[in-house]
């Protein structure tokens, strides 16, 4: 049962010293319970010449060694497990290194805990009983399948588990249904609106609350998304290693995403250095769990690129905020010595008028220079103008392309849907320079 009308529980609006020894009493417990029951955590702390209680204020956590992707390869499958396999209801897996995927282990505890977390992002956006919930994610190994579609049940939504692919029969789904909120990747969701528009159906829609995660995004896609189905796109930030989707999520102020403070301890470093940045500086996010009882992981790098803000929202949530996810640091690509991110290519592509809703970046190698070229799908009624229209079109994009990236860059217009489409976590960049 929610708190009450506006918030699903009341630590959302805790004040920020209670929230802060909650976080804090909660941050000792999930190094303890790691010292004392998960061997890699014992081994690297004893390495370091620490152990739990010389964690004696927030900062000293500075002193733990970090967590990192390749140590989930080293302890396959069950290593880094606090509890015994008998605990364990769950098991959900994602891509890692070594080929080994990433196996994150859940008792009964963490799972309720989870949902709850999820509904009260969901509930944070305006979801409530009387909404029809259509969940378009993966349920296999995917946390996002089962985590949003628990969350919405537990609100009392009305549920439609409808996965993904089939986007004729989700658009059927969503009329006949009366879906009022949706859930997928914005480029899955950006393919949904090219078939809504195909069909013709955009006025039979009842759709008004989009979530949108997994996979970085613009401000530009964002409008677009809100265009075409009417709605409020808010994003949604997980990952699987900290349960999965709910670790942070925008509230209706649309200004950040509220992480839960309650549940995780944030730090932004140098992803060259690994020291601590400024607030307000761009950084990569470290994650500790607070709260999981399965698998209580350490100052985890998580590769994302964002800047916090501690300030109260306008919402009254007093849990400080990540920006935009820029983009991954192992998503970066080096251009000719230029850091770029293939979310800074969709921003300028999604406010040109004339460009669709698809693009891909193929990077190649020629004489020992890299080459960026970028395929960009452009509006069906462009094709049938003037040449001279799609000349005009593709120099304007070759120069702001230029002058956001500080790069130049190839641009290649092609027909709506030359580029493959995505069901889930739209493959942007193809990287031929090894090849």
């Amino acid at each position: 049962m929610p708190w009450n009308n506006e918030y699903w529980e009341k630590e959302e609006v805790l004040p920020k010293k209670e929230l802060e020894e909650l976080q804090f009493k909660r941050l000792k417990n999930a190094i303890k319970r790691a010292y004392d029951n998960v061997e890699f955590y014992r081994r690297r702390l004893k390495e370091a010449n620490i152990t739990p209680d010389d964690l004696k204020k927030p900062e000293d956590i500075a002193k733990i060694p970090f967590t990192q992707k390749e140590h989930f390869a080293q302890n396959y499958p069950f290593g880094l497990f606090a509890v015994p396999k008998e605990k364990i209801v769950r098991i959900h897996t994602s891509s890692g290194t070594s080929g080994k995927p990433k196996v994150v282990g859940y008792t009964a505890q963490d799972i309720d805990t989870w949902v709850n977390m999820v509904a009260r992002c969901l509930y944070m956006v305006g979801v409530r009983d009387s909404d029809v919930f259509q969940n378009m994610a993966n349920y296999s190994f995917f946390t996002g399948g089962l985590g949003f579609h628990y969350a919405a049940e537990r609100i009392g939504a009305m549920t439609i588990p409808s996965g993904v692919g089939n986007t004729e029969r989700q658009v059927q789904c969503m009329v006949d249904f009366g879906t009022t909120a949706i859930h997928s990747t914005p480029s899955y969701a950006m393919h949904v609106k090219e078939v809504v528009e195909e069909m013709g159906v955009a006025d039979k829609l009842k759709l008004r609350i989009g979530c949108f995660g997994a996979e970085p995004w613009s401000e530009n896609t964002r409008r677009r998304l809100e265009d075409a189905f009417n709605i409020k796109a808010y994003d949604s930030y997980g990952l699987s290693e900290m349960n999965g989707p709910g670790v942070a999520f925008e509230c209706k102020e649309q200004q950040g995403l509220h992480i839960w403070a309650d549940h995780y301890f944030t730090e932004l470093i140098d992803p060259k250095t690994g020291e601590q940045v400024g607030e307000g500086e761009k950084g990569e996010l470290v994650l500790t769990a607070l709260t999981k009882e399965a698998m209580p992981i350490l100052r985890y790098r998580t590769g994302d690129i964002t800047i916090l803000e501690t300030d109260k929202c306008a919402c009254g949530r007093t849990h400080p905020r990540l920006m935009r996810i820029l983009g991954r640091s192992d998503d970066m690509l080096i251009v000719r010595g230029i850091n770029v991110f293939p979310s800074q290519i969709e921003n300028v592509l999604m406010q040109i008028p004339e460009v669709g809703d698809n693009f891909q970046i193929v990077l190649t190698r020629e004489g020992g220079l890299d080459e960026i070229t970028v395929k960009v799908e452009v509006r069906d009624e462009i094709f049938t103008g003037e040449l001279w229209d799609l000349k005009e079109l593709q120099q304007r994009i070759q120069r702001i392309l230029q002058k956001e990236l500080l790069l130049r860059t190839n641009v290649e217009l092609v027909e709506k849907g030359r580029i493959e489409r995505s069901m889930g976590k739209a493959k942007r960049v193809l990287d031929l320079r090894s090849i």
